[in-house]
């Protein structure tokens, strides 16, 4: 690897390195767009650059991913109740 910031990480690792916070924490932040994964097969890692990012400047979705992850959501929830309206 091309030094300490590539390193990957495990989902659980990071976890434990943000302080014991939980791993389906770090996969919502994941699905946020808070963290970026890298795939490695069908597993999910994180560059230590990029949990370095995180820690220097705090845990906040990129405005497109967290617009794309609201409207998906609000959408997901309209159809699960049967609401239509944009």
């Amino acid at each position: 690897m091309g030094g300490f910031e590539d390193e990957l990480l495990s989902v659980p690792e990071v976890a434990k390195r943000l302080g014991g916070i939980s791993k389906w924490t770090v996969y919502a932040w994941l699905s946020q767009g808070r963290l970026r994964r890298t795939k490695v097969g069908a597993r999910t890692m994180i560059r230590e650059s990029e949990l370095l990012r995180i820690l220097r400047d705090g845990a906040e979705p990129k405005a497109s991913s967290a617009s794309e992850f609201n409207a998906k959501h609000r959408a997901s929830a309209r159809s699960r109740s049967g609401d239509c309206r944009e």
